[in-house]
């Protein structure tokens, strides 16, 4: 909201405080001022002239020779070049040694004629030209023909004004108006209030409203209230150049004396206000209503909208739309220059009902803005009568006696009650009764005592911020100023921070895999409708959520998988020659089981990784290491391992859609619910990799909710070993369908206590192995906490272990 000082001094006197002063106070007060505009440009030695006559330049086509009446006791003669320049025009002249923007002006001659003085346009004033009227916005700027000869143009264009622009947070919609702002500056300087008095200034001579038009409200919830005034006899025509000014200094384009006040009383009352030409309002009816499904309607923009149900519009007796509640106004019934008969509305709408209309149309305009954060409703009556006021006086129009009104209820103020003690509880402060009362009235809430230290506040409407006593003790201290407030010791029980299981677990994943060499990306949230479908939901009967409205169709549906992504990350750094990738990402999944979205989808923290590339760059001694499957299942061990879950995680190999066939393979938990599938890893199909253009890729994906319900994270730690161990190797012939993993947990489990590691170091197959078969290496180690092992201890064990791999496996032990 852009407040002009000058506008402002109407309403309360701003006597000894500058601008900048102003501003800091303001927002030392709780309202943030980003700046302080000044309107005058550096202008100097420049008023009002009268062009008493203009001829050709004898020498010069596109030059005119100019007389000039500036007030100075004699003519002055000026060179001007403007097309638009003629005689019999009011405009403003720079005097010889004026001073604008970036120029002096000095005598000249131009082609051999002598020139003294400039007659300027209104952006060598400094002005902006896109806020003026369209007839003003090219060449010289032609000032209306009651102005002064010799006036200082900057009083006649109000330039000696600054402008404090408000960056007013949601709630204070109060100060979207100027009398707002002034209420505001009032408290703050503790300054007594000027208000006009619409209803003084207001002339009823016409017959009765009701006979030339009336309203209704088809539902009441959405408009509480619609009021009009009929008027008669305008004469559209160039507003005041006061109006305009004051327009302009708010950011608005004046257009004609009609629009014009009515953008001038919103400002001043932040109630927005429309006006129909009354002969094109047909039946002389004016309706709310909701529109109607494919309803068209062009507004005063010059679009043709399409209008959907929940859009509030204003109908006529036809049962026509003609404006846009609230946002916009119909052209159909736009006010031109042959309008005669007014119908001037003034309305509480309901802010939902435009913000969703302004939204959804794209089309945002000041009357939306203010409706949209709730306007003071006890303003509608007000200002419909000071705009009724004004045009009368400057438009030449006749007020028809009456307000013809629909859904009157008038807005109650509300009444809080202050506790003392609690106010100075909350602000750490010793102030009395009188004190707080003096504040609180500064504010202009009425205040009246009810029990001991309590004080009634009487809240107005144009408040509707203030709900509960602790924004009353907020404006008491905002008002008694929060440097006075003393600065005092927190006292109470304080609990210090920490991360949840949780999000210490995910921390920690982060850590180890950036330590073991794999860098975190993040992809998009919304993937295409084919990308998730292409790898195996990680939650089965469950659906993808689509977008409502998505930006493209590329982002419409919310991703079911990492890898899509992370497949789009390693194809773009493919395409800049880096091949050898380790990437990893933490995020979450979309599911939900519903076709028509109506609750929250589910989200499932998931975790997933790609390989792609070398192990390991070609060196002078070290050959070029591709990476495989295994590098990443030994990234997944490690993962693993480090949450206590190694003996937990099995492997299952299989052929998930879009993975190699006979290099990927299931991963699933022994949790404390039984087994649960945590995910899948394996190289990509060949095929997938073709048309991704890749080299061989390797994927994985993990629910991480039951790695973080099962994590034994508790590290435990023990002596270093004081016995030795004693190993023993041994290499078994199974068949070639049997999984080492299964050989592996047949051995932990007769192993008992005394086996402290086995692994796998060799895998043999081919040459003289017989077809099917395949020769497994395997190393045990054993070991006793408390003493040197025997050879018999170790031979018991031992060969439990190996007639539980021939029982179960059929296995052969190789010599």
């Amino acid at each position: 909201m852009k407040v002009s000082t000058s506008w402002l001094a109407d309403y309360i006197s701003l006597e000894g405080v500058t601008a900048a002063e102003l501003a800091d106070r303001i927002t030392t007060a709780g309202i943030e001022i980003d700046g302080v505009e000044r309107r005058n440009k550096g202008l100097s030695g420049i008023v009002v002239g009268y062009v008493k006559s203009k001829e050709k330049h004898p020498d010069a086509d596109k030059l005119n020779v100019c007389i000039v009446d500036a007030g100075q006791g004699e003519d002055l003669q000026i060179v001007c070049g403007a097309k638009n320049v003629a005689a019999g025009q009011k405009v403003p002249v720079a005097l010889v040694g004026a001073k604008l923007p970036g120029l002096e002006i000095k005598k000249a001659k131009l082609r051999g004629v002598l020139s003294q003085g400039m007659i300027c346009s209104a952006k060598e004033l400094g002005l902006n030209d896109k806020l003026l009227p369209k007839e003003l916005q090219e060449g010289i700027l032609v000032l209306p023909e009651n102005t002064e000869i010799g006036q200082d143009i900057l009083k006649v264009l109000g330039l000696n004004d600054e402008i404090l622009d408000f960056d007013l947070t949601p709630n204070r919609s109060d100060c979207l108006s100027m009398i707002g702002a002034a209420y505001e500056v009032s408290a703050i300087l503790g300054r007594d209030l000027k208000l006009p008095d619409p209803a003084a200034d207001l002339v009823e001579a016409g017959g009765l409203a009701s006979d030339s038009i009336s309203v209704k409200i088809e539902n009441e919830e959405y408009c509480r209230h619609y009021s009009v005034r009929y008027i008669s006899g305008v004469k559209p025509a160039p507003s005041p150049l006061w109006i305009q000014n004051r327009l302009m200094a708010a950011g608005v384009r004046p257009i004609n004396n009609i629009v014009d006040i009515t953008n001038y009383v919103m400002l001043e009352y932040g109630q927005p206000l429309h006006a129909f030409d009354g002969d094109k309002v047909e039946g002389g009816v004016l309706g709310v209503r909701f529109a109607r499904e494919g309803e068209l309607l062009t507004t005063l923009d010059g679009q043709e909208r399409k209008l959907e149900p929940q859009m509030l519009v204003i109908a006529d007796g036809a049962g026509k739309a003609v404006a846009l509640a609230g946002v916009m106004g119909g052209l159909e019934t736009e006010v031109t220059e042959a309008t005669v008969n007014l119908v001037l509305e003034s309305a509480k709408f309901d802010g939902g009902t435009v913000r969703k209309t302004s939204r959804q149309l794209g089309l945002r305009s000041e009357a939306s803005l203010r409706f949209e954060k709730e306007v003071d409703p006890n303003a509608v009556i007000p200002a419909l009568n000071r705009a009724a006021a004004l045009i009368a006086r400057y438009a030449g129009g006749t007020v028809h006696t009456g307000i013809v009104q629909a859904g009157t209820a008038a807005a109650e103020e509300k009444v809080l009650t202050l506790s003392l003690e609690k106010l100075n509880r909350y602000l750490g402060t010793d102030l009395s009764l009188l004190e707080v009362k003096t504040l609180l009235t500064r504010l202009h809430f009425k205040c009246g005592d009810a029990d001991q230290g309590l004080v009634e506040v009487q809240v107005p409407t144009r408040r509707g911020d203030i709900s509960y006593d602790v924004d009353l003790i907020e404006e008491v201290a905002r008002l008694y100023g929060y440097d006075n407030i003393p600065t005092t010791l927190i006292e109470g029980v304080t609990t210090p921070g920490a991360l949840t299981s949780r999000q210490f677990q995910r921390r920690e994943l982060r850590r180890l895999l950036a330590d073991g060499g794999f860098q975190e990306v993040m992809g998009y949230s919304f993937i295409q409708p084919e990308q998730s479908k292409l790898f195996p939901a990680l939650a089965d009967g469950l659906l993808p959520v689509k977008l409502a409205m998505p930006m493209s169709e590329e982002r419409s549906v919310l991703r079911t998988s990492l890898i899509p992504q992370l497949l789009d990350i390693a194809r773009y750094n493919t395409n800049r020659r880096q091949s050898d990738l380790a990437l990893f990402e933490i995020g979450n999944v979309f599911f939900t089981d519903e076709e028509q979205l109506t609750r929250q989808p589910r989200e499932l923290p998931v975790l997933g990784l790609l390989l792609s590339g070398s192990r390991a760059s070609k060196q002078w001694n070290v050959e070029e290491q591709p990476v495989d499957f295994f590098d990443l299942k030994g990234a997944l061990e490690t993962v693993f391992n480090y949450l206590g879950l190694g003996d937990s995680v099995s492997y299952e190999g299989d052929a998930p859609e879009n993975y190699h066939p006979g290099r990927s393979a299931s991963i699933y938990l022994q949790g404390p619910e039984g087994r649960v599938k945590l995910g899948t890893l394996g190289q990509l199909h060949p095929e997938l990799q073709r048309e991704l253009d890749l080299e061989d890729t390797y994927v994985a994906e993990l629910l991480l909710q039951p790695l973080y319900s099962a994590a034994r994270t508790n590290l435990q730690y023990t002596e270093l070993q004081r016995f030795p161990g004693i190993e023993r190797d041994i290499a078994v012939v199974v068949d070639s369908a049997v999984p080492a993993g299964h050989l592996l947990a047949s051995i932990r489990e007769n192993g008992g206590t005394l086996l402290q590691n086995v692994q796998v170091f060799d895998v043999y197959t081919g040459g003289k192995m017989e077809s099917g078969k395949k020769s497994i290496a395997i190393s045990l180690l054993y070991r006793h906490t408390d003493h040197t092992l025997t050879d018999e201890e170790v031979v018991e064990v031992h060969d439990k272990v190996v007639s539980a791999l021939q029982q179960t496996f059929g296995a052969e032990l190789r010599k």
